[in-house]
């Protein structure tokens, strides 16, 4: 009974390393493609040249490998994770439609939308964290 303790025990410590190992890798992944994007609308609203329908399509092409990170972090993340990976993935839609729709990086409008989408993206990778037990002084 004791070898039987200790086996389902490792099995369980093992299960959480693996889940744990899982999580990290995918918010990386998230992160990265969020920053992709962000970095693509940032050309966007800086660009005065590049035609309006041009304009919408890069922005939405930019944002689409999001959307299948984001239903990944749906089914795998925290309750706590979930909510802020929505909130992020939102505000950088908003930012996405602001670019598209050839809103300029000096415009109010872009610049707060990028202050939310940065609020919301703190939020979010304090949430990982913390579920990833990483200590926020590293």
């Amino acid at each position: 009974m004791g070898r039987a303790f200790l086996d389902r025990h490792r099995w369980r410590r093992e299960q959480a390393q693996r889940v744990t190992e899982t999580r990290r890798v995918l918010y990386g992944e998230y992160l990265a493609a969020l920053s992709r994007a962000r970095n693509d609308f940032r050309v966007l609203a800086r660009d005065l040249d590049t035609a309006p329908a041009e304009r919408d399509a890069s922005a939405r092409t930019s944002f689409a490998p999001c959307y299948e990170i984001r239903y990944q972090v749906t089914i795998t993340a925290s309750v706590k994770v979930v909510a802020a990976s929505e909130k992020t993935f939102r505000r950088l839609r908003d930012v996405r439609d602001l670019a598209g729709a050839g809103t300029l990086a000096g415009d109010e409008r872009y610049s707060g939308g990028r202050r939310e989408y940065e609020d919301a993206l703190a939020e979010l990778r304090t949430a990982m964290r913390q579920e990833l037990g990483s200590d926020e002084s590293d």
